[in-house]
């Protein structure tokens, strides 16, 4: 991922704040036929390894799983983004020599792509995914809320994924390389959209100087 320094993201507690909140990442191989691709919730298991193991699982069908993996995953995780109107910058009425950008956040995640299809490990990670999503609901399902022949039966139907992150990149383009007039402008901008994850970026940026 391209980053120059003034959006490097190296904060271990940010980056998995970004995981955490990606609700739906995507998995990226490349084998001998070409790159495959598949959009998957998944978690962040933080007690594993140096910078956590991802788990998630796929459709057996999907034959992203069968295919050999040349090299290291890639699980891509996209964090909140805005549209930046040029219209926002003080430096627009000072000379003009503005254009349009976009501010985002978003985490590269590295590792072996390990797969399985034990019946109890599929559970428990099928169980712990559950939980994370449901867990803010006034009365959360739960897998034993389904019958139990019911739950063996569609873990028949998927296989899980375990990926122990190697290495990790982050990038948080906030409008850091604009000046301090220019932030205030986005800022506020932002701050008045109807979009709730733009107002959420507007608190992100950097309105002084450290």
């Amino acid at each position: 991922m391209y980053t120059p320094p003034a959006f490097r993201e190296d904060d271990p507690a940010i980056l998995r704040r970004i995981m955490r909140e990606t609700r739906l990442a995507t998995l990226v191989t490349a084998t001998a036929d070409g790159l495959m691709a598949t959009p998957l919730p998944l978690f962040l298991d933080e007690s594993e390894g140096e910078h956590g193991v991802l788990y998630g699982h796929l459709a057996k069908a999907n034959a992203q799983w069968r295919t050999p993996v040349v090299g290291e995953a890639l699980v891509l995780f996209s964090g909140v983004d805005a549209y930046i109107t040029p219209s926002w910058y003080a430096a627009k009425t000072e000379h003009g020599k503005v254009v349009p950008t976009w501010n985002y956040e978003a985490v590269h995640a590295y590792g072996p792509a390990e797969f399985f299809d034990d019946p109890a490990r599929l559970l428990g990670a099928v169980t712990r995914l559950t939980e994370l999503h449901e867990q803010a609901r006034a009365l959360p399902w739960v897998v034993g809320d389904a019958p139990e022949a019911f739950i063996a039966a569609q873990l028949k139907g998927i296989v899980g994924v375990r990926l122990p992150i190697s290495r990790i990149e982050g990038k948080r383009k906030m409008s850091q390389n604009r000046s301090e007039a220019d932030r205030a402008g986005v800022a506020a901008g932002l701050a008045g959209s109807e979009r709730p994850t733009e107002r959420q970026v507007a608190g992100m940026i950097p309105t002084q100087r450290d």
